[in-house]
């Protein structure tokens, strides 16, 4: 064991993975022909809508589901042949609470501990950070616990028996903001002990703290790199458009021959031009009758990057 994990330098690999589920008159494509690989002691994430393949990859290598076809490896280790080795050296928390929410705080640690044939107090160091804010609730069981406080109970279990590589499925969906920027301040400490963590969120805006992403979309990759070498590969100028009748303008601006794209962000939409000519698109808008407007030059983001490779 100590050899491979020596010689290895890849902390997961994905080659050619499908994953398929049989509905009652037809099959979904879940995953569909993925590879894709993690450096050790890096934070990369997938980055995708529900239903884009990501919990199956995560189910897969940590060996809860099987892949129907490709090949997958964790740390060197096969998710088929090695799946006992692999899942005592990884730590995984799944995007749905599944803590015995009747037990305590301190008693759900103590629990997933023991199975590890560990402590608390042997492995108190990683988790002293996270654990000392579900301290003064420890007496309380876990289903009556805030959703920031589950997330930090759920992560202090996951580390519990000191993994190698973490698999965060889609941890901070449905956490206040407050709680969500706490937990990626947990990752980045987690990430200076050496543990690599492999992380998936819906969350456009949490890319940009991830070292590397994979931008996903039903089951497959359109997109794997650094997230500002994603986003300077735009190629386009981005505009905000936005006025007092923001639904008559997005139809209208979609129907403005030059549009490339166009979709709504927040209280403005974001538009690419065939021909990029601002003043031609503001000579369109007024001639249709909008004349409280207003068009300003952005940087794109991810999720302007996401939207250009569906190509919407």
């Amino acid at each position: 064991m100590q050899e491979k994990e020596v010689l290895y330098m890849k902390a997961v690999e994905l080659e050619n993975i499908v994953k398929t589920y049989s509905a009652k008159k037809s099959t979904v494509v879940a995953v569909n022909d993925v590879s894709f690989s993690v450096n050790e002691g890096e934070v990369f994430g997938l980055i995708g809508p529900d239903g884009a393949g990501k919990t199956s990859i995560f189910r897969i290598l940590t060996t809860l589901l099987l892949a129907d076809k490709g090949i997958a490896n964790v740390l060197g280790y096969d998710v088929v042949k090695e799946w006992k080795t692999i899942r005592s050296i990884v730590g995984y928390m799944p995007g749905k609470f599944s803590l015995y929410q009747d037990l305590t705080v301190e008693e759900n640690l103590e629990f997933f501990a023991t199975i590890f044939n560990t402590t608390i107090q042997e492995n108190y160091d990683l988790v002293a950070d996270i654990y000392k804010q579900l301290e003064p609730f420890k007496t309380r069981r876990a289903g009556k616990l805030s959703g920031g406080m589950k997330q930090k109970l759920a992560l202090s279990c996951a580390l519990i028996h000191k993994p190698k590589i973490l698999f965060l499925d889609e941890p901070t969906t449905g956490v206040d903001p407050v709680s969500r920027k706490e937990f990626w301040e947990m990752l980045k400490r987690l990430k200076t002990m050496g543990i690599s963590i492999v992380v998936s969120t819906s969350y456009m805006d949490e890319a940009k703290l991830c070292d590397r992403i994979a931008l996903m979309q039903n089951g497959q990759i359109m997109k794997i790199d650094r997230p500002q070498t994603i986003v300077d590969e735009f190629g386009k100028n981005l505009y905000a458009v936005n006025s007092a009748n923001m639904f008559r303008l997005l139809t209208d601006l979609r129907a403005y021959p030059q549009t490339e794209s166009c979709f709504a962000f927040g209280d403005k939409h974001h538009l690419t031009m065939k021909e990029d000519n601002p003043k031609m698109l503001n000579d369109y808008l007024t001639n249709a009758g909008h004349n409280d407007f207003n068009i300003s030059k952005i940087e794109p983001g991810i999720e302007d990057c996401f939207m250009q490779l569906m190509k919407i």
